[in-house]
C-alpha cells in the first residue's frame, strides 16, 4: 500500500478489561499488513475512544473486549459515534469471553 492509500484503524480497548495482549498482536499483525494503526491503550471510555477516532481522523474503529462487556459497551460506542463524529465509522468487536470460545470450538467439531 502507498503511504496515501494506507487505511487508519483505530484499537481501542475499553471498560476496566486491563488484558490487552490480544488488542497488540492485533494491531501489530494490521500493521505488518500495511495499515497505519493507532491504539489507544487499556481503560478507555466509548466517548475518549471516538474522539480519538475524531482527531486521529481514522477510517475505522476496532475494540478489544475480553470482560464480556460488550453489550453494554458496544451500544455506547455506538450512540457516541452517531452524537459526536461527523461521519460514520465501521466498528468492529472482538470479544473473546469463554462462552464465546466455546461456542467457537462447538461449531469447528
Amino acid at each position: 500500500m502507498s503511504e496515501s492509500s494506507k487505511l487508519r484503524l483505530l484499537v481501542g480497548k475499553v471498560g476496566l478489561d486491563g488484558h490487552d495482549r490480544g488488542a497488540k498482536i492485533v494491531a501489530r499483525a494490521l500493521r505488518d499488513a500495511g495499515f497505519e494503526v493507532i491504539y489507544t491503550g487499556l481503560h478507555q471510555s466509548p466517548e475518549m475512544v471516538v474522539a480519538t477516532a475524531i482527531q486521529e481522523d481514522v477510517d475505522a474503529i476496532s475494540l478489544s473486549i475480553l470482560s464480556g462487556a460488550h453489550n453494554y459497551l458496544f451500544p455506547g460506542l455506538s450512540s457516541s459515534c452517531a452524537r459526536k463524529a461527523a461521519r460514520a465509522f465501521r466498528c468492529s468487536v472482538v470479544e473473546s469471553s469463554r462462552r464465546a470460545i466455546s461456542r467457537a470450538s462447538s461449531k469447528r467439531a
